[in-house]
C-alpha cells in the first residue's frame, strides 16, 4: 500500500519526506488556501519535495473548463495527477468523492488512473466506508481494471488498517493521521523502561 500525505502544508511534508515512506500528496483548493500560496506555485514546490504524484483539483465545474485546467496542470510537472468529475484519454486523473461501487465501475470504464472512496465521510452519515473499499477492489479484481483504488478522507490509524486489509492500493492521510501509525503505548512503555534500566547498569571500567 502507498501513502500518500492530504495537505498543502509543506511543512508537514518537508517532515514526511524524509521518513521514507511517503508515496505521494493528495490536495485540495481549500487546503492550499489555508496556506495562503498561489495554488500553481504551491503545486510545484510540492513537486520539488515529493518523487511521486501529485494531485492537483480542478477549480471548474463545467466540463470544457475543468478538460482546459487539466490540460494545463499536467504541463507543470510530470507527477502532477488531475483530480476532477470526469476524464479524459493520456491524462493521468484522480476520480474524487467517489461514494459507491457504480461510480467506481463508471471511473474504470472510463480509464481513470486512480478512484477516491471517502471513507470517513461515508462513516459520518453511518454507511460503511470500509466496505465501499472492499467492494471496488473485488470489482476491479473481477475485471482487471487498472484503477487503483486511493482510499480518502481517512481520520485515524485504524482506518489506514482497515483499509490495508481491504486491499485498497494508496491511503491519503492527514499529517496527524501518518504520525499516529509509528506511535504505540506499548512500544513507548517498553522503550522507556528498557532506558531505565539501562541506568541502572554499573559503568563497565
Amino acid at each position: 500500500m502507498k501513502f500518500f500525505l492530504d495537505t498543502a502544508n509543506l511543512n508537514e511534508i518537508r517532515e514526511a519526506q524524509p521518513l521514507g515512506i511517503l508515496d505521494g500528496i493528495t490536495t485540495n483548493p481549500s487546503l492550499i488556501a489555508k496556506e495562503g500560496k498561489a495554488f500553481k506555485e504551491a503545486i510545484l514546490e510540492m513537486c520539488k519535495i515529493v518523487n511521486g504524484p501529485v494531485n492537483a483539483e480542478v477549480i471548474a465545474t463545467d466540463c470544457p473548463t475543468m478538460l482546459k485546467e487539466g490540460d494545463e496542470y499536467v504541463t507543470w510537472h510530470k507527477n502532477i495527477v488531475v483530480k476532477l468529475q470526469t476524464t479524459r484519454e493520456g491524462i493521468k486523473t484522480n476520480m474524487i468523492l467517489c461514494v459507491s461501487p457504480t461510480q467506481a465501475l463508471m471511473c474504470a470504464k472510463a480509464g481513470a488512473a486512480y478512484v477516491s472512496p471517502f471513507v470517513g465521510r461515508l462513516d459520518d452519515i453511518s454507511h460503511n466506508g470500509i466496505e465501499l473499499v472492499r467492494q471496488i477492489v473485488q470489482i476491479y479484481k473481477n475485471y482487471d481494471y487498472r484503477t487503483q483504488v486511493l482510499a480518502a478522507s481517512l481520520r485515524h490509524p485504524l482506518h489506514v488498517v482497515d483499509c490495508a486489509l481491504a486491499g485498497a492500493h494508496v491511503a491519503t492521510m492527514p499529517f496527524k493521521v501518518l504520525d499516529l501509525l509509528f506511535n504505540h503505548p506499548l512500544t513507548d512503555k517498553g522503550i522507556s523502561t528498557f532506558l531505565s534500566d539501562w541506568k541502572k547498569l554499573k559503568p563497565t571500567t
